[in-house]
């Protein structure tokens, strides 16, 4: 699609504000507020790109996710994977690695969330979502390399009040119900208790199942006191349990393909046609017992798919106590976390109605942090505000490959079934950090910021990889190599998948890392600002998880045995990968926050950032996943935002991005199919590897954003109907790390609606919510399908694609007292 008209709009909404502004003094935006600096501060005075979206907004648009707010914020996604999410600022991410911390930091009231399973928590009850662009290497220092998203849930008030919804959706038949209730307990004690039970039933039909995928259920409950003994000290305990589990996959098989060069020879063949005929060989000749149930694929993206028993189970349980005590005009602050997970799955992770292979995996994670720092005065010469910060956490991890009993691989060897290898690990952390930053207010105008952030971080994590006949495990073999493990045949066939049995592995880690940050702020007149920022940011590194070979290439311990030498010799050694290396960038931003005359605002930002040694995580083509550091790159953009209130109840609002990604030295990418024949030039000496240098990174659309359009009527004697409309687009972009050309998601334009009747006084609201009106197809994730190369004989493959939500109507329900 052509952004032509959207740019052609949004530079009319502008002159007409310039222009009639002065018409209405008398209306005024509501302001804006938010922490994005540790201060209650308006959004129009901090020099940072920020979005920041309300509460009230979440609940009006049933954003109940991370992944649902990626909508109405450009240059921001979340993607859910089949092993891990990815949060993507800027086109920045970390990969869906079980070892890494996101690129982006997420923090909820202050406490940092750094594992990707936490990106999936239900969010509900929130008083904002802040959402900062860039490095963020000081007051959120922890990991924050691409940006930062700080969440604030809401707190118990001096008052009683009360809140009901429920929600029913149609198309996947959703349920959506909360209660909060708020109020004073004591003169000095306020509570406040909010609870959330969602399900829904998920748009994919499944031929192996009754139901359709993929279902969902959450109960979150979340429970706050706030003690204020004196004015000069306020104490905020936060407990919250949430559960929230997936039933199937919302991810199917679709562009299956035979390369380029074999197309119409005869020569070749894709991977659902092998397949099918694969499994019609297996049941009409071999009479294998038990046979293979499977009803077929049609290689469509058309959300039918066939799966065996996936699901996604996960518990969390968070406690935040948070204190403030002024002292003077100073305020010293004290926030204490812990945090704790456990989440489990079965994954189909060859993606068809087959039975071939299933992965297992579950995690149990634990975090103790502790955060103190003392804020000065404002509007002081020097306003500053410094800390100290220590975390530590630990990691346990399993997961496992798994060949069941009536798997069709028995036709490839009759010992392949019942059989399993399977990964251990832990790792722990500790880490402590020291932090300031400064305002010099040099003149009314001109401010110079000054911060810096000095951390350290000490590592140490083991690894052993097991192969299974049924329970009994098998040993691997010495460091030497004389002993191969070879028994039942199991080592043969691991070794085709690139799976490799060692002993436990260890190693440790020690980074520290010293980031400053230098802003210049000037104002330019009262509803008026620039500024220039000069950053470093850094992310540790650390230890991959999901690597099926051992890190030593002279430990070989399974491979395809060459049986013409004797002892056998290994024809093809699997080197794996343990320890990464971290993550450093540099930024400039410049930008501008305009009022104009207090009935719009207009905010931009341009931004040039070098990243090097950036952490991915490569699909080994097979089974597998080695981390490696990508490199350099070099991203560079324009963003704007604004709002514009054009009369008395409506309000237009918008944001639009534009992105260039490029990277600039990434020689060692992982080869998408068929590249040595459509890139030949690309392909490193090694004929795995590919050259990527000079491309862009998968989701990196050029231009995306979002117009929205909010009006509020008054009719009768007491009602009240408001109508809100919003557009979001966005330009076409890769979704998998490989960068193959043919997993491009199209350009695309979303719209989603909102009608409301209330009473004036907001105590009742009956809504209807429609999204996604224009039924776009989205694809939010996706990568080669496992074993396609095998069973095609390198010939052909196909895609494995999750896709975001069709169009969906629901009706919604609100009572507050």
């Amino acid at each position: 699609m052509s952004y032509q008209p959207v740019k052609s709009l949004l530079g009319v909404a502008i002159a007409t504000v310039v222009a009639g502004g002065a018409q209405a003094q008398h209306l005024q935006l509501e302001e804006v507020v938010v922490t994005a600096q540790k201060r209650v501060e308006s959004l129009q005075d901090v020099p940072i790109s920020v979005s920041a979206i309300s509460g009230q907004k979440m609940e009006d648009a049933s954003i109940t996710n991370l992944e649902s707010l990626t909508t109405y914020i450009p240059n921001f996604s979340m993607n859910q994977g089949t092993i891990a999410n990815n949060i993507t600022i800027r086109g920045v991410s970390s990969g869906v690695n079980p070892g890494f911390e996101q690129s982006t930091g997420m923090y909820v009231d202050g406490i940092y969330y750094g594992r990707s399973q936490l990106s999936r928590l239900p969010l509900f009850d929130m008083e904002r979502v802040e959402v900062l662009r860039g490095p963020q290497p000081i007051l959120f220092g922890k990991n924050s390399i691409a940006g930062a998203v700080n969440m604030t849930t809401a707190s118990p008030g001096e008052e009683f009040e009360g809140q009901i919804s429920a929600l029913y959706e149609f198309e996947e038949e959703q349920q959506d119900y909360r209660a909060v209730f708020s109020g004073p307990l004591t003169d000095t004690l306020s509570g406040r208790i909010a609870m959330l039970y969602r399900d829904q039933e998920g748009s994919f039909t499944n031929f192996n199942s009754s139901h359709n995928e993929k279902q969902e259920e959450e109960t979150v409950i979340r429970g706050s006191l706030r003690w204020m003994p004196t004015d000069l000290l306020t104490m905020d305990l936060k407990y919250e349990h949430a559960e929230f589990d997936d039933v199937g996959r919302n991810v199917e098989l679709a562009q299956s393909i035979v390369r380029e060069d074999l197309a119409g020879t005869g020569a070749g063949v894709d991977y659902v046609t092998a397949l099918n005929n694969f499994v019609g060989l297996v049941n009409n000749t071999l009479m294998l017992e038990p046979p293979v149930d499977f009803a077929g694929e049609d290689g469509e993206l058309n959300r039918v798919r066939g799966s065996n028993g996936d699901y996604h189970n996960n518990t969390a349980d968070v406690l935040v106590l948070d204190i403030d005590y002024a002292f003077g005009e100073y305020t010293l602050t004290s926030t204490t976390g812990y945090l704790e997970y456990d989440f489990e799955q079965n994954c189909d992770c060859d993606f068809t109605g087959a039975s071939i292979l299933n992965a297992g995996q579950d995690e149990s994670f634990e975090q103790f942090s502790q955060e103190l720092r003392i804020t000065s005065p404002g509007n002081e010469t020097v306003d500053y505000i410094a800390g100290v910060f220590y975390q530590t956490n630990e990691l346990d991890f399993r997961d496992s490959i798994n060949v069941p009993d009536n798997s069709l691989l028995r036709l490839l060897n009759p010992n392949f079934r019942n059989i399993s290898s399977r990964r251990f690990a832990q790792q722990e952390s500790d880490m402590w950090a020291v932090f300031a930053q400064a305002t010099w207010n040099v003149s009314d105008r001109l401010r110079l910021v000054f911060g810096a952030r000095y951390t350290e971080e000490d590592k140490e994590a083991t690894k052993q990889q097991v192969h299974y006949g049924g329970n009994t495990a098998f040993p691997a073999t010495d460091p030497t190599g004389t002993l191969p493990n070879v028994y039942f045949g199991l080592n043969p066939l691991f070794g085709a998948f690139a799976v490799e049995p060692y002993d436990t592995i260890r190693s440790d880690r020690q980074e520290e890392a010293f980031t400053p940050l230098f802003t210049v702020q000037y104002d330019l007149g009262e509803d008026a600002m620039v500024y220039a920022t000069y950053t470093e940011g850094f992310k540790a590194g650390g230890f991959d998880i999901r690597s099926n070979g051992h890190p030593d290439p002279s430990v070989v311990n399974a491979c395809n045995l060459d049986t013409s030498t004797n002892p056998p010799a290994c024809a093809d050694d699997i080197v794996g990968v343990f320890d990464f290396d971290e993550e450093e960038a540099e930024s400039i931003e410049v930008g501008a926050k305009v009022g104009l005359g207090g009935v719009a605002e207009l905010n931009m930002a341009a931004f040039y950032t070098e990243y090097t040694n950036l952490q991915t995580s490569q699909f080994d083509g097979i089974l597998g996943f080695n981390v490696t550091n990508a490199g350099k790159a070099e991203i560079q953009g324009l963003e704007l935002d604004g709002r514009w209130l054009v009369a008395e109840g409506l309000t237009l609002s918008g944001a639009v991005a534009w992105l260039d990604f490029e990277y600039t030295d990434f020689k060692n990418n992982q080869c998408y199919f068929g590249q040595q024949v459509l890139e030949p030039g690309s392909v490193q000496p090694d004929g795995v590897t590919c050259d990527a240098t000079g491309k862009r990174k998968e989701y990196t659309p050029e231009y995306s954003g979002t117009l929205s359009a909010d009006y509020v009527i008054s009719f009768g004697n007491n009602l009240e109907l408001r109508t809100v409309l919003d557009l979001v687009f966005s330009d076409d972009y890769l979704f998998t790390p490989t960068l193959d050309p043919r997993n491009k998601q199209d350009a695309y334009t979303k719209w989603n609606l909102r009608v409301a009747l209330s009473d004036v006084a907001g105590n009742w609201e009956l809504a209807f919510i429609g999204k996604n009106l224009s039924d776009e197809d989205v694809v939010t994730f996706g990568g080669d399908a496992p074993l396609a190369g095998a069973l095609t004989g390198g010939t052909g493959t196909a895609y494995y694609q999750f896709l975001d939500r069709p169009r969906t109507f629901a009706l919604q329900a609100l009572y507050r007292f």
